[in-house]
């Protein structure tokens, strides 16, 4: 958790989103130690875990949130889904926020991409996550086609983001909505503590909001 904790205080940035994020208290105790409030999976006795999580640094907030579960889940011991936020920030602006973790099958990713758009349809919105597919591959089209790519607008060239000790492949992904005005994007790769939060390094993009001057 310190090496995370590390990273995400380095950017300080106002929405965070994770993928398996490991059990609730380490999470929680995540949110606590940044001073971010943690939108996570509900507790159920009778059904596996989907760990995402969208974390909002103050002013943000999230205000109602809700964990969508994948129907086409290839492997049933490691289901998959996504963390669906309503946040609001400064000046009345609202966001839907949708934190996902792709499976490893092409058609599971396909169709999950088809449920992502239905849920997360309501603009201004941004997807982010682990897509575990490289940008030529159909679900990640099938995002562009209603989406924007953020690396693709101003990050050129790489952003390799796995494996974090020496990344060949570009599978995390921010998407945005129309009006988002992408500013910048970047994988930090020579970060130290970067390469040792996770097997994945993290994508970091600033943005301006629909609106914004």
């Amino acid at each position: 958790m310190g090496e995370v904790a590390a990273v995400i205080r380095r950017f300080e940035p106002d929405l965070a989103l994770l993928n398996e994020t490991g059990p609730r208290w380490r999470l929680a105790r995540l949110g606590r130690a940044l001073g971010m409030q943690v939108a996570r999976d509900p507790w159920s006795p009778l059904r596996r875990r989907v760990p995402n999580a969208v974390l909002a640094r103050p002013p943000w907030r999230v205000v109602r949130h809700r964990l969508h579960r994948f129907a086409d889940v290839r492997r049933p011991l490691n289901p998959r889904g996504a963390i669906v936020a309503e946040v609001h920030g400064p000046d009345g602006a609202r966001l839907s926020v949708c934190c996902t973790h792709l499976g490893l099958h092409p058609l599971e990713r396909l169709h999950a991409v088809r449920e992502l758009l239905r849920v997360c349809r309501d603009g201004p919105a941004l997807v982010g996550g682990d897509l575990n597919e490289l940008p030529d591959g159909r679900a990640v089209r099938e995002l562009r086609e209603r989406l924007t790519d953020a690396w693709a607008l101003v990050g050129g060239e790489g952003g390799e983001t796995f494996p974090a000790t020496g990344p060949t492949a570009r599978i995390d992904y921010l998407f945005v909505s129309a009006g988002f005005r992408v500013e910048r994007a970047l994988v930090p790769a020579v970060l130290p503590e970067a390469r040792r939060a996770s097997d994945h390094l993290p994508l970091v993009v600033d943005l301006a909001l629909p609106g914004a001057g």
